[in-house]
């Protein structure tokens, strides 16, 4: 079985759990989801969770977040990680989209990118998920699973040599999905110390797993 072989049946595992699937933050619009992911870096969706309905509520759409002090906002997200950063990156994306994309969030790669506080990683996440347009979003659990899995080398060292190839690999209008697939197997079953193998189905295609027998 070659690569591109072992790399479907994974895929068609994945999709006989779970066909319908998505990212696991809660929003109500793509400002919203823009805002989540910002404050999902290093930091769990469950505990971004628990500031956004407060977040949201307080500031629903781009041009009321723009009007709010970074101070303003950093009293509502002080239980996540980095929120100073965090609430300095919000406002200052917030004013960006009003005064220069008139308060709708672009949808491309390198509008997204140019966004205060905006890599590589949340653009493609922006892409898949808001817009519905094929990307590859590599986050901790997408590099570690997939370089296991093996359907990506351990070459590919950087999330963007992993997102490279991913890319190449998987059927495009399958990459969103995958996205979530790999990231939610990793953060459930294919843990980085302890990963849940036995509570697996897809060892038998696990390049890592049959190194450690």
């Amino acid at each position: 079985m070659n690569k591109k072989e072992r790399t479907l049946r994974i895929l068609e595992f994945f999709n006989a759990q779970q066909s319908e699937i998505t990212t696991e933050l809660n929003f109500c619009s793509v400002f919203q989801l823009l805002c989540a992911v910002v404050l999902s870096a290093q930091c769990t969706d469950k505990r971004v969770n628990t500031v956004t309905p407060q977040l949201f509520n307080r500031f629903p759409t781009p041009e009321a977040m723009a009007d709010a002090s970074p101070e303003e906002i950093r009293h509502i997200i002080a239980s996540i990680s980095y929120p100073n950063t965090k609430a300095e990156k919000l406002a200052a994306l917030a004013r960006k989209i009003v005064t220069e994309h008139n308060g709708v969030v672009p949808d491309t790669f390198e509008q997204l990118t140019a966004l205060p506080g905006v890599g590589r990683k949340t653009a493609n996440v922006m892409l898949a998920v808001a817009f519905g347009i094929p990307a590859m979003p590599v986050d901790t659990h997408v590099f570690r699973v997939s370089r296991r899995l093996g359907i990506a080398t351990q070459s590919a060292d950087t999330p963007e040599k992993v997102e490279q190839q991913l890319t190449k690999l998987i059927p495009s209008e399958l990459l969103a999905k995958a996205h979530h697939w790999l990231l939610l197997h990793g953060r459930y079953i294919c843990k980085a110390r302890t990963p849940h193998c036995e509570a697996c189905g897809i060892t038998h295609l696990c390049c890592w797993y049959r190194k450690q027998k």
